[in-house]
């Protein structure tokens, strides 16, 4: 089996991957460093720290009918959500989710956005049916003009709360002249050809859409502060509230209205020297689209994790005849080995280990393992997720250190809020091992007293409803005394 070289890989690996709580203090401190750099000015850091224009979060307060759209992949959502202020809350919700023909990937603006449009506008058709008339394309409730958040989630520099230029396509869409254009026109010139008269209250990304949703659907449920959300899914990001007299680089464009302001981090952009690299890491980063860019991202997020256990596999398998003689022909393949695949691998826990040979063999043609292989596939499984979710908490105590929140305060006789973070993402919905292993790691390093007051919460499908909730804080109507 050749399974001495093979530990002694794994053993190696464990090394590097090391993250004691001395190193994610300095990880957390570098993350808090940068985060002022990138607030001081444009460039000025490898996190963009970019500002959202979303001075208003959702108070709870809200009232009417509110869409969303959620544009991120090869699938868009359209959501409608009934708000009925404090003591309603949600009172409806419907949604209808639309695949995007492969076509319009790589076709022209107004044939994407012109597809959008139309189902937009069969899905507003469809309002009040089942209580009476639908009111179809014509205006919302009252005579007012509805209105929509969008949620956009591809490279966007944000020129307002609803204006936002495409910088560059991603996730396989490649539409030339939609590149450099304000979104929001393109969207609001497309849904004014089909006749729907509708305004686009707030652009925003999945993660500021997470936010928005767990403040909402926290302010009666158990209190504290929602300061940050954080995606941890295929990618990874984050989010969070910031004194607007903490951002130089805003305060120079002279236009802040509000006290706070919610920064988009771009977090998958960070670096630092103590980040434990490998070189499993360094050479999957030199083989990808966007070698050098978004490090940590490539070391923590759902598309990395299943790949970088694949690259130790594959040398151990070159290196120690881990699985006999001869390589498995699919281990050399990228990609083949997903997260979703790592995590029920890690979470077996039967006596012989079948779901792992299940796994070999279906997806990697590895048939006949032993137990003691099976046991070692684990041990890799559980050194590449402990170190992302790891990291994870020490990225996330950096924002709570940036925010004063990382130590108890005690002002008079007032107790301290309950600080909450709002997390969404398949990677922390579904792996289990992943999720419980950054929880007890933020717990260890913030202390007893420290984390009995900060509250990991899952803001499930924030980027959805998000996106209605954003539209209902910035609505237009909302200084209008009715």
């Amino acid at each position: 089996m050749g399974n001495c070289g093979a530990m002694e890989i794994l053993r190696e690996l464990k090394e590097k991957c090391e993250t004691p709580n001395g190193k994610l203090r300095q990880i957390a401190n570098a993350m808090k460093d940068e985060m002022q750099a990138g607030l001081a000015s444009e460039g000025g850091s490898e996190l963009k720290m970019l500002v959202s224009y979303v001075d208003n979060l959702p108070t709870g307060d809200e009232c009417g009918v509110f869409y969303g759209l959620d544009v991120g992949g090869t699938n868009f959502r359209v959501l409608r959500v009934q708000l009925g202020g404090k003591e309603g809350r949600v009172v409806k919700q419907e949604f209808m989710e639309v695949s995007i023909p492969p076509n319009l990937m790589v076709g022209t603006s107004d044939q994407l956005f012109d597809f959008i449009a139309d189902e937009l506008a069969k899905f507003v058709g469809t309002e009040g049916e089942g209580e009476g008339e639908g009111e179809g394309e014509g205006e919302g409730e009252g005579g007012k003009k509805r209105e929509l958040g969008f949620t956009f989630s591809f490279p966007v520099k944000q020129t307002s709360i609803n204006s936002g230029t495409l910088m560059r396509w991603t996730k396989g869409f490649s539409i030339a002249d939609a590149v450099g254009r304000d979104v929001v026109m393109e969207l609001t010139k497309a849904m004014e050809r089909k006749g729907l008269d509708m305004r686009v209250a707030a652009l925003v990304n999945d993660t500021i859409g997470t936010l928005a949703a767990g403040k909402y659907l926290n302010v009666n449920n158990g209190g504290g502060d929602v300061v940050a959300a954080v995606i941890l899914g295929t990618g990874t990001n984050a989010a969070y509230v910031e004194r607007v007299d903490a951002i130089p680089k805003y305060a120079q464009e002279g236009i802040a209205q509000s006290e706070e302001m919610v920064i988009n981090m771009e977090w998958g952009s960070f670096t630092s020297s103590h980040l434990p690299i490998t070189e499993y890491d360094q050479a999957l980063d030199a083989e990808s689209l966007n070698p050098g860019d978004h490090v940590f991202e490539k070391i923590i997020s759902g598309m990395y994790l299943g790949e970088i256990v694949r690259r130790v596999l594959r040398r151990m398998a070159e290196e120690a005849a881990f699985f006999g003689d001869v390589v498995p022909p699919k281990l050399k393949i990228p990609f083949i080995l997903t997260t979703p695949e790592v995590s029920a691998m890690h979470h077996d826990s039967s006596p012989d280990l079948k779901v792992v040979a299940n796994k070999l063999k279906d997806t990697l043609e590895i048939s006949s393992t032993s137990l003691e292989t099976r046991k070692a596939v684990i041990e890799l499984c559980s050194i590449v997720a402990t170190r992302g979710a790891r990291l994870s908490a020490a990225a996330i105590l950096g924002i709570l250190k940036k925010l004063g929140r990382d130590k108890v305060i005690k002002e008079g006789d007032d107790e301290q809020k309950t600080t909450v973070i709002a997390v969404d993402g398949g990677l922390f919905e579904h792996y289990s091992e992943f999720r419980h292993s950054l929880e007890t790691t933020l717990q260890q390093l913030l202390g007893k007293e420290v984390s009995s007051r900060v509250l990991i919460k899952h803001a499930n499908d924030g980027s959805g409803i998000g996106a209605a909730l954003l539209a209902a804080s910035h609505s237009q109507y909302n200084h209008i005394n009715i």
